[in-house]
């Protein structure tokens, strides 16, 4: 495929026709960026309602007492009664099970620094989780298992400005990558992201402190940007621009995820979550399949501007998805050993990724293994 018609290039010297069409684009034309609108949508939604039950709960849309959010939004009682990712309700924790005496918990709607009158099965909320009892058992059975806060964080926001900053991301580099890579592969990096960083940040995070937003899924996106521009770094008009871009955005959410209500474990997840799949998903750098011979890759259907977005996917030659349903012996035959390596590369980044999942949500459930130091990271 000619370089000008490389649809995962985005910031290379176009021609005339390219640079045409481009200039048309905005952010309700081109290609219609369906995941994006919808996920920004649900979270401005699901943020009104943020807002809304916390002034029902408390008589103020954001939380002045018993301290000021300084994200500017609702308090972390009313995030956890809404499905924060919150440790206590989601597994036996060590000094609530095995707590001597009993515990009261503060409520959604408290205000007071001194308030505490509610069950846990109360703050958790949904349909309530088992109450601990005094001199209990991390072995203490059922025990609370609200696992979908491992899930439902992605659409919940600490404030404004944590809303603000990670929408602006969402619907400038979000849509951007979703365009390139289209709608499905956005959407499996996009959530496997925001979940993996959950997962681990549920795993080191300190277990007393909520956590929300869609921060990790926005890491894994990055990931995929930084890859990109390190794929086609000769290509690019100016790389180190871009480079600095990346790194700002992580020093941005790095400082913000050391707030009420975020956490830094879910962005490191996050953008480890997106190199792997990057490296499984996203097109091989032009000069590996210079060197392989498998210049005909081509695994993006309509997502580049001009000629290139209305090409089949993997439609030429061998080395296409196509190519290997329809001639499966033909697609391996005459490979190159760099041809097998990175490609046993893409399958093991794959398979320890799956494997880190698993291990970390046995060590969530069973082991607990903990870190002391890691608190000083989120």
């Amino acid at each position: 495929m000619p370089d000008s018609d490389d649809p995962f290039v985005r910031d290379r010297k176009a021609t005339k026709r390219h640079r045409k069409r481009k200039g048309k684009e905005g952010w309700f034309t081109g290609k219609v960026t369906w995941v994006v609108y919808v996920l920004t949508l649900v979270q401005i939604v699901v943020f009104i309602v943020e807002i809304i039950k916390n002034s029902i709960l408390t008589k103020s849309p954001i939380e002045i007492h018993p301290q000021f959010n300084p994200m500017i939004g609702p308090s972390p009682y009313v995030l956890i009664n809404m499905g924060a990712r919150y440790v206590p309700c989601m597994h036996n924790v060590a000094g609530v099970q095995t707590s001597s005496v009993a515990i009261q918990w503060p409520c959604p709607n408290t205000t007071s620094a001194t308030s505490a009158e509610c069950s846990l099965s109360d703050l958790c909320g949904f349909s309530g989780v088992p109450n601990p009892h005094p001199h209990g058992s991390l072995d203490d059975t059922p025990a609370p298992n609200q696992w979908f806060r491992f899930i439902v964080p992605i659409f919940l926001h600490a404030g404004i400005v944590h809303i603000g900053f990670n929408l602006l991301l969402q619907m400038t580099l979000g849509r951007d990558m979703e365009q390139e890579i289209g709608s499905v592969r956005f959407a499996l990096v996009y959530f496997a992201s925001g979940i993996f960083g959950f997962v681990l940040g549920g795993n080191f995070a300190a277990t007393g402190i909520a956590s929300t937003g869609c921060s990790g899924s926005l890491f894994g996106i990055l990931a995929l940007t930084l890859l990109d521009l390190l794929y086609h770094w000769r290509e690019r008009d100016s790389p180190v621009k871009d480079l600095a871009f990346i790194g700002l955005d992580v020093v941005i959410a790095f400082v913000l995820g050391l707030l009420p209500g975020l956490d830094n474990f879910s962005h490191i997840g996050g953008f480890l979550m997106g190199l792997v799949l990057g490296i499984c998903l996203l097109h091989s750098p032009r000069a590996l399949r210079q060197r392989i011979g498998d210049e005909d890759e081509r695994p993006y259907a309509g997502v580049g501007f001009g000629a290139a977005a209305s090409q089949p996917a993997d439609d030429a030659g061998a080395g296409g998805s196509r190519g290997f349903v329809r001639e499966p012996l033909r697609f391996f035959r005459g490979r190159r050993p760099l041809w097998w390596a990175w490609w046993l590369l893409r399958a093991g980044a794959l398979v320890g990724v799956v494997a880190a999942s698993v291990a970390l949500l046995r060590n969530f459930y069973v082991f607990r293994t903990t870190c002391g130091w890691c608190k000083y990271l989120s």
